[in-house]
């Protein structure tokens, strides 16, 4: 009899696969997905300790949790539930004491252990009526190792993590310190998963790494490959038809990677690279060990090689110490970039940070009046862009059926939501049973574009 195991997935892409992965741990020892924790035998919280107040939505999580088990028939005897990813590295011991309802806490980098996990749970509730287990190691073996192929993908779309970890150690980030310092897969394992994934259908690959241009990857020869030449071998593959890879660090973009960008048409002509300022002088408090001229040299380098590509960024405003001047000197780079989108926070202090320690903290109120600045610059440079598409045609990877009647979603190549509305041919044939919409899904298709909005674009199948 199979069990229903729920994961709710907070924060990062990474995290979006490590659930699927955890999914698929668990699938040979009789555990199937559930869309609802109601019901559900074993509940995972995989946690994301970047946003503000991350660890307080947990609890507030756990507490409903707590509720739904507290009704159950059997008071909730046969149901578990674990907290995984980097809330639960960072707070493993505190979760353990602040909220006894939870189960198992492990970390981003031992979730190959989960069948373990619940078997020791299940016998230490056996024995005293509870269960406490925790597992926030950096293991030695990669984790990789452990985990079987994934066997299914909900979408032709489908990520692949190639790197975790950081060395960076970014002034204001926890990454280093819940995911560890910076690891490379094996070329060979990388290929061999997006093998997998084209074989069952997936026509994209996002490539995956906290910081994934500082690839690295055995190659089996003595020697290591780069993010770009990966990118390469990942196109020989027949069925990915396009490849993306997030999130990059300046200090990274070797001129191997930016040529692949020319070299690889497969490689999609959009670039998340995070700047976070503008400011030099906030920059080397941040320690991101770059300058903004250094940032637009590789703009420029980029833009040389692929006249077409689009750039997104991450940016954090009210850094301790910024002044008016650093951000405007923010403000001004955004405005000689002209980004297609953007994530803009204002800066919080994260526990354990260097930043969190800093004595010139910015006011609350100048912080939301800058980031409102801010992101009104980059609303309308994200408007503009997308409108610069009205009447041109694209391509669009078809995903799901839309709210309105003969439409479909997708994503064009710059990462564009795109409602795409069928032609009055091609619903005629659906209406007389000859194709329906669902004969459209995972595939490439060319759209006409009509309208551009601030967040997405829509046309009609051509």
């Amino acid at each position: 009899m199979s069990k229903k195991l729920f994961i709710k997935t907070y924060g990062c892409q990474m995290n979006v696969y490590d659930s699927n992965r955890m999914a698929d741990v668990l699938k040979p020892h009789g555990y199937e997905t559930t869309d609802e924790a109601e019901g559900a035998d074993l509940v995972i919280l995989n946690t994301c300790h970047i946003r503000e107040k991350a660890a307080e939505k947990v609890y507030s999580e756990i507490g409903r949790l707590r509720q739904q088990k507290d009704a159950r028939p059997d008071g909730g005897k046969d149901m578990y539930i674990a907290v995984a990813g980097c809330v639960a590295q960072a707070e493993g011991a505190e979760m353990m004491r602040r909220a006894p309802v939870v189960d198992m806490v492990l970390g981003p980098q031992t979730y190959h252990r989960l069948p373990d996990m619940l078997k020791s749970a299940s016998e230490m509730r056996a024995k005293t009526g509870k269960s406490r287990v925790m597992d926030t190691d950096f293991p030695a073996e990669a984790k990789f190792d452990h985990l079987p192929k994934e066997s299914d993908f909900k979408s032709k779309a489908a990520f692949l993590t190639v790197q975790e970890g950081c060395d960076k150690f970014c002034a204001f980030c926890v990454v280093p310190y819940t995911r560890g310092a910076e690891y490379s897969r094996p070329v060979a394992d990388v290929l061999a998963e997006a093998k997998n994934m084209a074989a069952k259908g997936v026509v994209e690959v996002t490539l995956l790494g906290q910081n994934v241009n500082a690839y690295h990857g055995d190659n089996g020869a003595g020697g290591t490959t780069s993010l770009g030449e990966l990118i390469r071998r990942v196109a020989d593959i027949d069925g990915i038809e396009r490849i993306r890879y997030v999130t990059s660090h300046p200090r990274d973009m070797d001129e191997d990677l930016i040529l692949a960008h020319r070299d690889v048409e497969k490689c999609m002509p959009y670039l998340h690279l995070p700047v976070q300022s503008g400011s030099d002088a906030i920059l080397e408090a941040m320690n991101r060990k770059h300058t903004r001229d250094e940032y637009f040299r590789i703009i420029d380098r980029l833009r040389e090689v692929r006249p077409d590509l689009a750039l997104s960024s991450d940016f954090i405003v009210g850094f301790p110490g910024e002044t008016d001047e650093d951000f405007e000197q923010t403000m001004d780079l955004v405005r000689r970039v002209n980004y297609a989108q953007a994530y803009s926070f204002k800066y919080s202090p994260r526990p354990g940070t260097p930043a969190s320690l800093h004595e010139t903290q910015v006011e609350e109120a100048v912080k939301s009046e800058r980031l409102a600045a801010l992101q009104a610059l980059l609303n309308e440079q994200q408007v503009a862009f997308n409108q610069s598409f009205i009447g041109k045609t694209m391509d669009v990877l078809l995903e799901r059926t839309g709210k309105q009647d003969g439409q479909l979603i997708g994503r064009s190549a710059y990462l564009q939501a795109v409602h795409v509305d069928l032609t009055k041919a091609e619903k005629t044939l659906a209406e007389n049973g000859k194709s329906t919409y669902s004969d459209y899904m995972g595939k490439l298709v060319r759209v006409q574009i009509a309208e551009g909005g601030p967040n997405s674009l829509r046309g009609e199948l051509i």
